[in-house]
């Protein structure tokens, strides 16, 4: 059985689906182990360190792609520089493991069905205690909120901490987190460790403890709606609640140096949480940093990918903050693919076992058919809304 881990040609792609380290684990089970030449170029592992972790490296892509029998990536696939899609060369029966976006784009799992491929997404992790050590949405949402932290201490034009200087005392930056997911609770903890002085908010109560803990004050809305999907994330809310939270959080986002915004929900463009009109209230020199910006942006004023000033606020709008701290993030995702993968080969053997709930919440097509009953959904909007 092959194993082959594809070079991201995305431009913004900077981590590699295995690093050498977990390839040698996998070679010493007996599993072989190809590596695209230069996949893990721009996350700083080199072809001989594959090579000197027992894999085999390929210089042709197609003849990776073409015989692999599970085939790794971070990215959905994309089109190559020849015009070909990457899919195209993957066999039928091959499998395919990475981060697909199935919710956000169904017509990749419909291509997928159609190729007769078994493509797992490690978006559809389910948030379980067994599955924490696959569950890849959190151990690179950890990273984004580190580095939006970084982000936002570089960009306001203050210091985060209380300083005591022979000139006078600094008082401490004020930040507010919006959404307290695993992002978001990085950039508290990140955010405290720089000194400043942190607030955060979240429509799901149940995060107040984990909040507090981290040295952070929780603000509190009480709604009349369930706020949390069964598997603990933050789901889509009522417009009447998203006018009292937005009513709420106006004088908090008023008041900070700093606003993180984290809110995201799958397969749907990101909430809004902080209006223009809100933005306008801010002090100049202000900044937000609004990680949902691939999804539209929790922030009216959000341009993904641009830094913009309004009114003398600075928004960022940072695009796959993981890719910037490649050589940790890979090492993370390498470490959730590993893991997946132990479910997958029993005894030398692809064993897909849809009796295993991590298995079957994971896998979005198998034997030529969709058979996510929430990918089904999204592909069967997008197709109403076409016609």
């Amino acid at each position: 059985m092959r194993i082959a881990v594809a070079k991201e040609i995305e431009v913004c792609e900077r981590r590699v689906a295995l690093i050498p380290d977990t390839v040698a684990r996998l070679v010493k089970k007996g599993l072989e182990v190809w590596v695209e030449s230069g996949a893990g170029e721009r996350a700083f592992f080199t072809d001989a360190d594959y090579e000197a972790a027992g894999a085999t490296v390929i210089t042709d892509p197609h003849q990776l792609w073409s015989e692999a029998d599970i085939l790794l990536k971070v990215s959905p696939p994309q089109e190559r520089e020849d015009g070909s899609w990457e899919i195209d060369l993957l066999k039928p029966g091959a499998i395919l493991i990475g981060f697909l976006n199935p919710l956000g784009n169904p017509q990749l799992a419909q291509h997928l069905a159609e190729r007769q491929v078994t493509a797992l997404s490690m978006e559809m992790i389910p948030r379980t205690t067994r599955a924490q050590s696959m569950d890849a949405l959190s151990s690179q949402a950890s990273i984004a909120g580190y580095k939006a932290a970084l982000i936002a201490a570089a960009a306001l034009p203050k210091y985060f901490p209380m300083l005591t200087t022979a000139a006078g005392t600094i008082a401490p930056a004020k930040v507010f987190i919006m959404g307290a997911g695993v992002a978001g609770l990085q950039a508290i903890a990140t955010a405290r460790r720089l000194g400043a002085v942190v607030e955060a908010f979240d429509i799901r109560p149940a995060v107040k403890e984990e909040v507090q803990s981290l040295g952070a004050r929780f603000v509190e809305i009480k709604l009349d709606e369930e706020t949390a999907t069964a598997g603990g994330y933050a789901k889509e809310i009522s417009e009447a609640s998203k006018q009292k939270t937005q009513e709420v959080v106006t004088s908090h986002v008023k008041n900070a140096d700093v606003v993180i915004t984290t809110a995201q929900v799958p397969g749907k463009k990101a909430p809004l949480l902080v209006t223009e009109d809100m933005v306008s209230q801010m002090k100049p020199g202000a900044v937000i940093v609004d990680l949902a910006a691939e999804q539209g942006g929790n922030c009216a004023c959000t341009a993904p990918g641009k830094d913009i000033v309004h009114n003398g606020v600075t928004i960022i709008g940072p695009m796959n903050l993981p890719s910037s701290l490649p050589v940790h993030a890979s090492q993370l995702y390498a470490k959730n693919l590993t893991s997946l993968m132990q479910l997958l080969i029993k005894d030398g053997q692809i064993q897909v076992d849809f009796a295993d709930d991590i298995v079957d919440a994971a896998c979005i097509t198998h034997a030529g058919e969709i058979r996510n009953s929430r990918v089904q959904d999204a592909l069967a909007a997008e197709k109403s809304a076409i016609s």
